[in-house]
């Protein structure tokens, strides 16, 4: 089993590195303009060459990082504009994953979802901010694995990726948990109905809602 930073991690080495970078990008601990040699990152998360050169392919790739000719790897990061547009895909991608998987799912994947929904609940009443965001992102993802459709959930999963690590420390209020509870209703309740069309709506309302919250916060 591989280590980074002196863990072990049951992904490949490169794998885990490029996580581990791509999460310090987003999160701002790499701050944006900082020069990324292979030295540095050996050291800091305490690998050996091969990954980091695989793992820099990967975060160039993504354009995280910019691999400038006689200078270096230097840190991009993602601009607020980056996270308005990369919210308003995945409102689109959101809205056509609901309405697939609100046609394709079966009921015991429906009767997962109904028990996401529960423990989102269970925790919005004990503003339990960490479990109900967990059962939050298990709710999306049952959605996502039920549209049948392997390119849209690896899309979806991408963005929350890149707007889970990007989003600035967040304080919730007991009104604005209360406020994702009901979105997340609504949007059950069209799975309930099989209602393809209540379902777009309720999703891309719940969307719009979540970059609105984001934008108070981060704009």
């Amino acid at each position: 089993m591989d280590t980074i930073n002196g863990e072990k991690t049951s992904q490949p080495l490169s794998a885990g590195l490029y996580s581990e970078l791509q999460k310090d990008i987003l999160s701002g601990a790499i701050p944006d303009g900082s020069k990324l040699t292979e030295q540095v990152v050996c050291k800091r998360y305490n690998v050996s060459r091969t990954p980091v050169r695989e793992a820099f392919r990967q975060l160039e790739a993504d354009g995280l990082i910019e691999n400038i000719p006689n200078r270096g790897a230097f840190v991009t990061g993602l601009t607020k504009r980056d996270i308005s547009d990369l919210f308003d895909l995945r409102i689109l991608f959101e809205v056509q994953a609901v309405e697939w998987a609100v046609k394709r799912m079966n009921s015991e994947e429906i009767d997962r979802l109904a028990e996401s929904l529960e423990f989102m609940e269970f925790y919005t009443l004990k503003e339990d901010v960490e479990k109900v965001l967990s059962f939050n992102t298990q709710f999306h993802n049952i959605i996502y694995a039920g549209t049948r459709n392997r390119m849209i959930q690896k899309t979806l999963a991408i963005y929350h990726t890149y707007l889970k690590y990007s989003a600035p420390h967040k304080t919730y209020t007991e009104e604005s948990l209360r406020s994702i509870l009901e979105e997340h209703k609504a949007i059950y309740d069209a799975f309930e109905s099989r209602n393809a069309a209540a379902g777009r709506k309720a999703m891309e309302y719940h969307m719009e809602q979540s970059k609105l919250r984001r934008i108070a916060q981060y704009f």
